[in-house]
């Protein structure tokens, strides 16, 4: 058995070809989603970077494993205290090890557990190789090294590759001479000059006015990353930086399949497609950010090309990308741990729904907020605004409003309850099957230590642009919401 996981960093699912958009960017992952599986409803649990793929690699969620913000308590895996063992838990818990007990060689080629100091990432792993850049790479700094592995070692058996590309996330950064494949073609529909005139009077880090996060300065070295969207040329120029780059990186999984193929490795290959979390462009004001709990955020791809597995087959079922863990367990025949969170849909690979009924997500590294999916309704309950100035509650309907413009928490009251009722609920199970000797929210904890990572001692900087940019209106509420940070 070979598999090969190609984890490709803020990818949202809809600038995929495969997923419908317009754009052509992304050829080679289409060619592996027609001959595999494509999960239409797919979400991290925790956003965004560190805590998702603390989820993926542990199949639990961040309430039980502490991992739901950047900094602080909650960046770091809860300890086990006395009843650690010689080895701890994520020694028979870890992805990584699920694949070992089936046989296979495990191997990662990224920079994240230096990234984040997320050094359990590595937990399983054989063989590391570690790009060196932080997330800065390029697709030219990955590919090398994942080349001359296959070249090594793609030839034999019972293997587990994990390649993380970059491209997608911010800063924008195709080369120049990559060009634009882009230039000519339209926007998404939804990002008109009417739209881009709201965002432009909304209050908010990583604003059309303020992308850089708390103003426009300018980002050296990377030409396509703007930090102020002030027309709609420069919405198109900011949306095909963020095309380009998923354009390039698809470039170089070409190149990756074609070595592949060379060893003979390609025709019998699992292939697997995901992403941590996904990117506001422009939904709910937010521009080249993940720092929301809401249906954009949280909505990843996730591609499953596998041996005897269904082809050209798409799947509406709603997972988390913690299900990924007890799901190979389950393909390769390997018990599953007993702390697991996450829930098996091997079934959906041969057309057997396998969804659940709902999936709760979470954000508290730029806002704290946790979200309800169910039928087509995104709740979204806020307990810190990162500075955004969004309420309490908002509701939204992801089948008729997939861009989230329109909050119907005021029209639609008995939606708004049962979503606060399916969060409460969630909340109490997951409170009540915490890790022994926890009894705290992680979140909790993130609000107990000054708020969301990325918004700590910021609000005065923030106020001073927001005067100097003409809103200074917002300042007096942010101000109330905020009255102890600096």
């Amino acid at each position: 058995m070979r598999i090969l996981f190609l984890d490709l960093d803020t990818l949202r699912p809809d600038h995929l070809g495969c997923y419908g958009y317009h754009r052509n960017t992304t050829p080679n992952l289409d060619t592996i989603a027609r001959q595999g599986v494509l999960f239409n409803q797919y979400h991290c649990s925790d956003a965004p970077c560190l805590p998702s793929r603390a989820e993926l690699m542990s199949g639990r969620f961040g309430i039980h494993t502490g991992v739901v913000g950047h900094g602080g308590t909650a960046a770091d895996m809860r300890l086990e205290g006395p009843e650690r063992g010689f080895q701890d838990r994520l020694r028979q818990e870890a992805l990584p090890f699920v694949l070992r007990r089936a046989g296979m060689r495990t191997v990662s080629i990224s920079p994240f557990p230096e990234r984040h100091s997320a050094w359990w990432f590595n937990a399983g792993f054989n063989e590391t190789y570690n790009t060196g850049q932080g997330g800065q790479e390029s697709a030219e700094q990955i590919t090398p090294v994942a080349l001359d592995w296959i070249a090594r070692n793609a030839s034999q058996d019972d293997w587990f590759l994990h390649v993380n590309y970059w491209d997608p996330h911010t800063p924008y950064r195709a080369p120049l001479d990559f060009g634009n494949p882009f230039a000519d073609e339209p926007l998404p529909a939804w990002l008109t000059e009417e739209a881009l005139t709201r965002h432009r009077e909304m209050v908010g880090p990583h604003g059309a006015r303020e992308i850089l996060i708390y103003d426009n300065s300018p980002w050296p070295g990377f030409p396509r990353h703007l930090t102020e969207v002030g027309n709609m040329d420069e919405l198109h120029q900011f949306v095909d930086g963020y095309d380009c780059g998923i354009r390039y990186m698809d470039e170089h999984i070409g190149r990756l399949l074609e070595a592949l193929d060379a060893q003979g490795a390609l025709d019998d290959l699992a292939i697997i497609v995901s992403s941590d979390h996904g990117e506001n462009l422009g939904e709910l004001g937010i521009y080249a950010e993940h720092g929301t709990a809401d249906g954009i955020t949280t909505h990843i791809p996730m591609i499953i090309r596998w041996p005897g597995g269904l082809a050209g087959h798409a799947d509406e079922g709603l997972h988390y990308n913690l299900d990924l863990a007890p799901t190979l367990a389950e393909l390769l025949e390997v018990e599953p741990a007993a702390r697991w969170d996450g829930q098996s849909y091997a079934p959906a690979l041969r057309g057997v729904a396998a969804g659940r009924e709902d999936l709760v997500v979470s954000q508290c590294a730029h806002v704290c907020q946790r979200g309800v999916r169910w039928g087509p309704w995104m709740y979204v309950r806020t307990y810190h605004d990162g500075y955004h100035l969004f309420p309490p509650e908002m509701l939204f309907d992801l089948v008729q409003d997939p861009h989230e413009e329109r909050d119907l928490a005021g029209e639609r009251p008995e939606v708004v309850r049962e979503g606060a009722y399916r969060l409460q609920a969630w909340q109490d199970r997951m409170l009540a099957t915490m890790p022994e000797g926890y009894t705290v929210d992680p979140m909790r904890t993130v609000l107990a230590e000054g708020g969301p990572f990325h918004t700590r001692g910021h609000l005065e900087e923030y106020c001073r642009y927001l005067e100097k940019s003409g809103r200074g209106w917002a300042i007096p509420e942010l101000r109330r919401r905020h009255p102890d940070e600096p």
